[in-house]
């Protein structure tokens, strides 16, 4: 398995017109999170990179949405995905699509992620997969240099297993858009339905952060109702006549 830390940022996509099929995947990913926007409430939508902030998010019911990127258009606030300039607990949900695969450093990117969310929030997370036929032809040396392949593909489970370690729950996991990502966009078909349940081109993680509270425990002082009757009256004796003493 490669390391996820990278010397240097790789160039990511600035619109979705990047990436072959990129208006046709665009769309089947807002389909993917119309079914999640209802469920999820809140203050503040934060919605990181440039990909993200070119999302339909109008179906939301969480009033405010700041858009985080570089070169989009509709970015609100010009900054690294990896080095988010807010204050920790500030969100209520968290939009990051396909910004982990051109960024130097993942980890330190779902820290922050984890940072700036709050309690119970939902971190909505789309990526290209590895074990799809766009993920296959990351081996084709013509197309290492063209989004999305000069990117890292990350599979599901070292995702989740990210997740996991900082405390997130994934409540959903679905692979979706069977296609290659070169040439037209395939035809719809029930044969495509299944394929892309099992080797979609792209995947999303829909997480919530949890955070247990720590509830003290108070020591029982109380002698244990099994203790044989000649201890527990050493005991109590004992007890007395320290008392008496300090008297």
């Amino acid at each position: 398995m490669k390391p996820a830390l990278s010397a240097s940022n790789r160039p990511g996509p600035a619109n979705w017109q990047q990436i072959p099929q990129g208006e046709a995947l665009r769309a089947a990913t807002e389909q993917l999170l119309a079914d999640w926007w209802p469920q999820i409430f809140g203050y503040y939508l934060l919605k990181v990179g440039d990909l993200s902030c070119q999302l339909d998010t109008s179906k939301s019911p969480i009033k405010h949405h700041i858009h985080l990127g570089i070169k989009a258009s509709q970015c609100q606030v010009k900054a690294e995905s990896d080095a988010l300039p807010l204050l920790d607990l500030s969100v209520d949900a968290l939009l990051l699509c396909h910004a982990h695969e051109f960024c130097s450093d993942p980890h330190h990117l779902m820290r922050e992620m984890h940072r700036v969310l709050r309690a119970d929030g939902y971190l909505m997370l789309s990526g290209f997969n590895p074990l799809s036929l766009a993920g296959l032809l990351k081996l084709n040396p013509w197309l290492k240099d063209k989004a999305p392949w000069n990117g890292r593909f990350f599979t599901l489970s070292r995702l989740k297993d990210w997740l996991y370690l900082l405390g997130f729950e994934v409540v959903m996991e679905q692979r979706f858009y069977a296609s290659s990502l070169l040439g037209k966009e395939p035809a719809a078909s029930r044969w495509r339905s299944f394929v892309a349940r099992c080797f979609g081109s792209s995947y999303l993680l829909v997480a919530r952060k949890r955070e247990l509270p720590l509830t003290p425990i108070r020591p029982k002082w109380q002698l244990a109702s099994d203790y044989p009757q000649t201890v527990r009256g050493t005991l109590t004796t004992n007890r007395l006549n320290n008392q008496k003493s300090k008297l």
